[in-house]
This record gives C-alpha cells, sequence and structure tokens, in this order.
C-alpha cells in the first residue's frame, strides 16, 4: 500500500517464512473488494490501517475456504487474529472489534445449514477504474471474464530441463514423488515440450532433482518464447531486459548458442547467473551483462542472429501471480513504458544481422503495449517483415497473458 512492489518485500523474508507470508498476503489482495464490503458492513467508520489489514487478512482466509473446501476452521482463524492483536500496540485495543466482527463475517460467509450462503462478488479483487475502462473498451465480451480469472489463485507450472529429462521422464518422477502433473501440449497454436500443470502447488523444494537443475517454474505463456525463436547452435543471441533468467535458461536449454543476457537492475543480475548455475547451464559461451537495454554502451558492436526482447510493461497479463500489480500501477504509467518500449526496440534492432530474427514480448494484456508497438515498429521499419506469432494471449488457467510480434531484418 506505500507502492513498493511485494515482490521486492517478500525477498527480504527468511526462506521458511515466505511460503504463508506470500500466501496470505497474495490471497488478502485477491479478495480485496469483497473483504472491505464486509468490513464495511459491520465498521461503517473505516478503521486504523492497522486493522483494516488485519481484518483483510483473516476475511480472506474465511472466503478462500468457503471457495475451495479447504480452508481453516471458522474459530481458529478467529482465535489467530485476535491473538495477532496482541502482538501490537496499534491493533491491542481492537480485540473485541475483531473478534466481533470476524465472528459476525464466518456466519455470512460459512452460514448454518440450511441459510442462504454469501453471494460472492464476481469479481472479488480490486482492479482500478481506468484499468476495468481499458479491458472494457479492448475486450468488450470478456473482459469480466479476464478479471473474474486473475482473481484466481494460478497453478503451479514448471518446465522441464531437457537436457536432463523428457517431459515424459520427469512426469514420472512427479508421479513416485505423488506429485499429480498434467502436461501442456500448446498455447495459442505454439507446441510446448516441456511444460507441465500441477493442480496442487508444492514447494520447489519438493519438486524432484530442482536443485540439480531438472526444473524450473514458468508459466507455460512464457515458454512461448524460446520456442518461437527456435535457437540453434552457435548462434548468438541477445536476451534483453533478461532478469530473472528463466528465458535465457531456456533458450539455453534448447541449443548450445552464444548467449548475452542483458539486465540494467544490478539487484536482479544475480537472479540470473544463480538461475544458469543450478540449472548446469553457466559456461564460456555465456555472458550476463549489466546494461541498459534503451542505449548502446554496453555493446561490443557485433551483431545478433536473434534478439529476445521481453520488454518492461503493465504486467497486467500476470496479475493471477502477482496481484500486488493493480494497486501499483498508474494510467500514466502506460505512456511511459510505451515510450521505453520503443526506445528498447529501435536499438536492439540495430544490434541485429541482417535476415535476423526479433522477437517482441509483454506480459501485458493492453494493447497499447502489444498490437499498437507492434504496427507502430513496422510503420516506422520498412526492413521489418513480420513472421507468423501469436500476437495477444489472453489469462487461462493454463497460462498468464502476454503478447508476442515477430520481426525478421529484411537486409541491413
Amino acid at each position: 500500500m506505500s507502492g513498493r512492489s511485494l515482490t521486492e518485500v517478500l525477498d527480504q523474508l527468511e526462506p521458511h517464512e515466505r511460503p504463508i507470508v506470500q500466501s496470505l498476503t497474495f490471497d488478502a489482495l485477491r479478495k480485496w473488494v469483497r473483504s472491505h464490503e464486509l468490513i464495511k458492513q459491520f465498521i461503517p467508520k473505516p478503521p486504523p490501517v492497522e486493522v483494516d489489514h488485519l481484518l483483510s487478512v483473516a476475511i480472506a482466509l474465511f472466503l478462500q475456504g468457503s471457495s475451495d473446501g479447504k480452508g481453516y476452521a471458522a474459530h481458529t482463524i478467529v482465535d489467530q487474529a485476535v491473538q495477532a492483536c496482541e502482538q501490537y500496540d496499534k491493533t491491542l485495543y481492537a480485540k473485541g472489534l475483531v473478534n466481533a466482527v470476524l465472528r459476525k463475517v464466518g456466519l455470512i460467509v460459512n452460514p448454518p445449514e440450511g441459510e442462504v450462503r454469501y453471494p460472492p462478488d464476481p469479481i472479488p479483487m480490486f482492479f482500478p477504474p481506468w484499468w476495468r475502462a481499458n479491458l472494457k473498451r479492448n475486450y468488450p465480451k470478456s473482459w469480466q471474464g479476464l478479471q473474474i480469472a486473475q482473481a484466481q489463485r494460478a497453478p503451479l507450472i514448471v518446465r522441464v530441463n531437457t537436457r536432463q529429462y523428457t517431459r515424459d521422464q520427469y512426469q514420472e518422477l512427479l508421479n513416485e514423488a505423488n506429485i499429480a502433473a498434467t502436461p501442456i501440449e500448446e498455447v495459442a497454436g505454439v507446441k510446448l515440450n516441456s511444460a507441465l500443470l500441477l493442480r496442487d502447488p508444492v514447494p520447489v523444494i519438493d519438486l524432484p532433482g530442482f536443485y540439480s537443475g531438472a526444473v524450473s517454474v514458468q508459466d507455460s505463456g512464457a515458454q512461448v518464447a524460446a520456442t518461437l525463436l527456435n535457437p540453434q547452435p552457435g548462434e548468438k543471441i541477445l536476451d534483453a531486459c533478461a532478469a530473472p533468467g528463466g528465458k535465457t535458461a531456456h533458450l539455453l536449454e534448447l541449443a548450445d548458442c552464444e548467449m548475452l543476457a542483458l539486465e540494467l537492475d544490478g539487484g536482479r543480475l544475480g537472479k540470473i547467473a544463480g538461475n544458469l548455475d543450478r540449472l548446469r547451464l553457466s559456461s564460456e559461451h555465456v555472458r550476463v551483462v549489466r546494461g541498459d537495454a534503451s542505449k548502446a554502451a554496453w555493446w561490443d558492436g557485433q551483431l545478433f542472429d536473434k534478439i529476445l526482447l521481453d520488454a518492461p510493461c503493465s504486467a497486467s497479463g500476470i496479475v493471477s501471480r502477482h496481484p500486488d500489480i493493480p494497486f501499483l500501477r498508474r494510467e500514466a504509467d502506460i505512456r511511459t513504458l510505451q515510450h521505453k518500449q520503443r526506445e528498447i526496440m529501435v536499438q536492439a534492432w540495430k544490434m541485429l544481422k541482417p535476415e535476423g530474427l526479433l522477437l517482441y514480448v509483454t506480459c501485458s494484456v493492453f494493447p497499447e503495449e502489444g498490437e499498437d508497438q507492434a504496427q507502430w515498429f513496422a510503420t516506422e521499419h520498412a526492413n521489418a517483415v513480420r513472421l507468423s506469432s501469436p500476437g495477444q494471449i489472453l489469462p487461462t488457467e493454463a497460462n498468464d497473458g502476454f503478447y508476442y510480434a515477430l520481426f525478421k531484418k529484411n537486409g541491413s
């Protein structure tokens, strides 16, 4: 609520704390609209922020349990919320209030046998008015379904490192560990060879061979990128804006190419290197470099065969995995991001060999960051030939939202 990325904050927690804190926080954000309807019903005057947030978390636990049948007992939620009040000076006074409100909420969400259950808000999550208006304008028949889908918990999707196992072989390892998984064969017509969906998420430490590089967590929509770019042995490839390195690693899993992973954020460079080390993909042919993809200061002048440009964007397509995004994003950000995306595209094009491929990617569902940008780029660059690619991919149960445009450089 103070404007910081929740991912940044969670990264500062101890490893054993992060999963439960993330789960509680994400669910509170996903149920934000619904929980505040209930808070307002029983506390007409807005309570202090600390009490509001405590109630938000507790009510989200009621609502999540009601929707999936796997929640905590009502008395446990009430008891733990009251105990939490005792931990802080600013909430100590509110024990009675929290107890009373949550007992009433519990009766509404889980009413006695035979009574009408609390009718769910079709869109329980907060989306700012400008965001809703954008989706309504661009997806008039599906905007509500889009938001409902993004308010759900995302499934765990993994990418098998095919240098170590085929997908079938790794699925057998999961079966032996009593972890059910289903192959995702394709997304938007693009065949995927290494995507598996786990309906019941497990900690990564429970995934067989995770620390020896057998598998990575990556949405199936993101796995389209390396597949589309189709790396070949010996090709010189740039992954611009590469952190945390998932797409870099996927490219290297597919071919022994000469890879340069570029990232401006110094704090995220270590994640790229760490991922490559875990996957046993680090070598003298792989460089991780700090630099701004919109400028040439880092570049040695050697042209690339292929460039993956996963541009900074609103991240409006990955809300189910990052429910803080609608709270953080501002309408003015879209214009700023558009300008940055264009700067990076123009600079990347200069670094591409004749007949080379540039894949423009965003994890956005806003056309301003997708098709509008691709059309602008094609108009501005007479030597840019658009090749077949999925274009806009909307979020589903099996993938996040992405945009893909593939260009070939026709001559110099």
